[in-house]
Parts: structure tokens; sequence; C-alpha cells
């Protein structure tokens, strides 16, 4: 009892007729994204990036380049949380701050995949809606479930402050590892390198580790049940992920060094 006492008192107060399809969601959105952490470490990948060429089947599949499927899959999310500020309009300064972060961290991305990521791979279309369709779900609901909270209680401990300060912590740090990735290749390169510079000495890849992050903050400027269990989703996808990654690294380069973490220096 102590426990959901202290549980509650990080969390608004939900609208009460909704809450169990509001725990439903929550729950549903968690177990999808830790199956898809899941399906990452036991190979069975989402197909960007490095492992855009992997689990192919006997069935003919459709290849997007990097930049499209890429837009693809942040450009419904940003267009959805941009709209937010039309279909509601008023709210309290909570409700501003969770529809500007997430219109943010989209828009953020969109401009990154314009004019800073260079790629090499491409995305299959299939990885690409359900990616997409994820954002687009995950916006959605995070902006109309914190609508529905607007004249409902407060929570005991505020973290809205603290989720602003650690949202932009994220999206700085996450724009800058970006930024040294895309500093690896010259114009016409199309091959993978060892990344260097930044928390790349570290880990390998920093840039979830700060994505991770962001959606922390945009959790704690919420602080609903649901943008909780899409934030700690999310961080098990990314765990999975890095994981992953490193393992690909290792397999590539001779001369990756071991002491390199996937994601956490020093421990993961």
């Amino acid at each position: 009892m102590m426990a959901i006492s202290l549980l509650q008192s990080f969390l608004q107060q939900e609208y009460t007729s909704n809450s169990i399809f509001l725990t439903a969601i929550s729950v549903i959105t968690f177990l999808f994204l830790a199956y898809l952490a899941i399906s990452e470490i036991i190979g069975k990948h989402l197909q960007y990036s490095k492992f855009w060429n992997v689990n192919s089947s006997a069935k003919q599949q459709i290849k997007l380049s990097s930049t499209t499927g890429m837009l693809i899959l942040y450009t419904p999310a940003f267009l959805a949380s941009l709209a937010s500020f039309w279909v509601f309009p008023d709210g309290g300064i909570r409700f501003m701050m969770a529809k500007s972060a997430i219109t943010i961290h989209f828009f953020k991305r969109v401009l990154e995949v314009l004019f800073v990521h260079k790629y090499s791979g491409g995305m299959v279309l299939d990885s690409a809606i359900l990616i997409s369709s994820s954002y687009l779900f995950a916006a959605a609901a995070m902006i109309y479930i914190q609508h529905l909270a607007q004249g409902l209680a407060e929570p005991v401990i505020d973290l809205k402050y603290l989720g602003v300060a650690l949202f932009i912590a994220g999206i700085g740090g996450n724009f800058y590892h970006h930024y040294l990735l895309s500093k690896l290749r010259g114009k016409d390169e199309k091959g993978y390198k060892i990344p260097r510079g930044g928390l790349f000495n570290l880990v390998i890849c920093p840039h979830y580790l700060f994505e991770i992050l962001t959606f922390i903050g945009i959790s704690f400027i919420c602080q609903t049940t649901f943008s909780f269990s899409c934030s700690i989703g999310i961080a098990l996808y990314l765990i999975g992920r890095s994981y992953v990654t490193r393992k690909w690294y290792l397999s590539k380069f001779d001369d990756f060094p071991k002491d390199v973490r996937a994601l956490i220096p020093y421990v993961f």
C-alpha cells in the first residue's frame, strides 16, 4: 500500500471514467515496446540503419532510401503534435509544456534527417510503417491523455520543471552525437567507421542514451501512466538495440575498443 501511495504521488490524476482504458493502453504499449526490445536481442531486428537488410524472407520487401524512411518515421508524429496546438488551444502550463516538448522532439528529428545525417543503408517499408505508426500513436496519445487530465488534481510531487531540464539535456546531447556521426563520412563515403569524440569514447550509442533522457524528460513533464510506460518501453527497446549494435561493431572491426560499452558508461 505504501509503495502504491508513493507511486501515485508522482502521477497526475487521470480522468476516472477512462481509467481502465488508459491503464490498458499503457500496459499494451509497454508490452509492445518490451517485445521489440527482446526481438532485437534475439536477432529479429527492425530493418533500418545497420540492420536494414537482415531478416530477409522469401517475400519481396520494399526498400526505401534512409532519408525517405526516416521522414516517414518522424513526420506524422511531428504534424500531429503541431496540430495539437490548434485542436487543444487551451490548457495549463503542464499541457503547454507537454505539447511543446513532444513537437520540438519530432521537429528536431525531421530537421536532422534533412540537414544533418549522412546515410549509407536503407530501410524496409514494413519497418518504417511500424515505427512511424508507433511514434504517431505515442505522440497523439500522450497529448490527448494530458488533455483529459486538464482541471484534475496535480501530482503531489511535481516533476515538470525537472522534466524540462532533462528534456533539454537529452535533445542537446542527442543532437551533438548525431552531429559527430555525420562528420565520420565524407561527401561520397558510404562505409561505417568507429565513432569517436564525446561519449563515443565510452559507449557506442550515446545518442540512444540521450534519447532515453529526452523521453524521461517528457514523461516527467506529463506525469501520466501512459507517458511513463512509453519512456520505460522506449528505454528497453534502445537498450536492446544498443546491445546488438555493439555486437555488430565487434564483428566488423577488429580494432573496436573492448572497453567501449553499449549504452551506459562503464556499466552496460
